[in-house]
């Protein structure tokens, strides 16, 4: 830490540390070797599972010791309990991984096992005959409320934003997908720059087109004014630009094209040295030429915004040399 003054350590406590951290790792080796010739011998018992927590512990990484766990409640735990403790138990096993991914948010087994154990919580208690679903309906309920928590903390954590999308996939009660079209709208409004939100935005829309819930040209320009607001309040973030050229596509829509150059240049004439205004004028007017291949002045454009982003932005200057060589 800064400005904190270091204390020696003596030659005493230097070597009753490694003593210490000597102890740990036999005891580590030992517990691994413990596990490990359990799992050789399909040990399925809830000795060896209790083992394979006191390791998963010291070390979450460990995959084999998560695979292994799940064979045990497979082969082991399942088989000999009723529906209503498998669910206490796999609802004790999400409790588990939570806490584990707090201290380790990023390691990949974790997210896995809570994967698994989602899937296989039993359906419900029986009702008129019939698998109630109450079970599954509750605990994946609980995982979307336990995945807004973690947007809520860092709303632009892609990880979290991918695990969303498989949870709202896999819910028994599918929601109005034009519910998930609320939630980035509050997302985005909270922040602009939020780049994720933007990009399942876009899978929303696809999945409304899909459906026929909603019609695409219109739908694209409604959605234009929530862009604008975007690109005039910071025109330098590019999370809104990106969104901006998938709204527009390969510009089949002329007028609709025509129409946002002409707004970007308005944004450009009140942010001279914008690169993103440039660097999207080019782009666009590149869309143009496609149809309209002789148009001088549309190339003379081109090559004045390129000579002005080979200035403004230096390490791109190649680039844009070339794409000026191929108009």
């Amino acid at each position: 830490q800064h400005n904190v003054k270091r204390v020696p350590h003596s030659e005493e406590a230097i070597q009753a540390r490694k003593e210490c951290e000597k102890s740990q790792i036999a005891e580590y080796l030992a517990l691994t070797s413990d596990v490990l010739s359990r799992k050789k011998a399909h040990d399925w018992s809830r000795d060896a599972f209790d083992q394979t927590q006191h390791l998963l512990e010291l070390n979450p990484e460990f995959y084999t010791v998560w695979n292994y766990r799940r064979n045990i409640m497979l082969s082991g735990i399942f088989p000999q309990s009723t529906p209503e403790e498998n669910n206490d138990l796999l609802a004790n096993e999400l409790s588990m991984t939570m806490a584990a991914l707090r201290e380790h948010p990023k390691v990949y087994w974790i997210w896995n096992h809570r994967r698994w154990c989602l899937e296989n919580v039993p359906d419900g208690p029986v009702v008129d005959g019939k698998p109630s679903l109450q079970w599954r309906k509750a605990n994946w309920q609980r995982e979307l409320a336990v995945v807004e928590k973690m947007l809520d903390a860092d709303a632009r954590n892609f990880l979290a934003w991918n695990y969303r999308r498989y949870v709202l996939a896999s819910m028994p009660d599918q929601r109005p997908i034009r519910t998930e079209l609320e939630y980035t709208t509050r997302k985005i409004s909270a922040s602009f720059s939020n780049f994720s939100a933007w990009h399942q935005r876009s899978k929303v829309y696809f999945a409304l087109w899909n459906a026929g819930e909603l019609d695409p040209r219109n739908s694209r320009e409604e959605e234009f004014d929530l862009v604008h607001n975007a690109l005039f309040t910071d025109p330098d973030d590019q999370s809104a630009w990106i969104y901006h050229r998938w709204l527009i596509g390969s510009g089949e829509n002329e007028e609709q094209l025509r129409q946002e150059i002409a707004i970007i240049e308005e944004l450009l004439a009140e942010q001279p040295d914008s690169k993103w205004c440039m660097d999207s004028l080019v782009y666009y007017n590149r869309l143009l030429l496609k149809n309209y291949p002789n148009s001088e002045d549309i190339r003379q454009k081109c090559l004045g915004f390129l000579q002005q982003l080979e200035r403004i932005d230096g390490p791109r200057k190649s680039r844009y040399q070339e794409i000026g060589e191929c108009l």
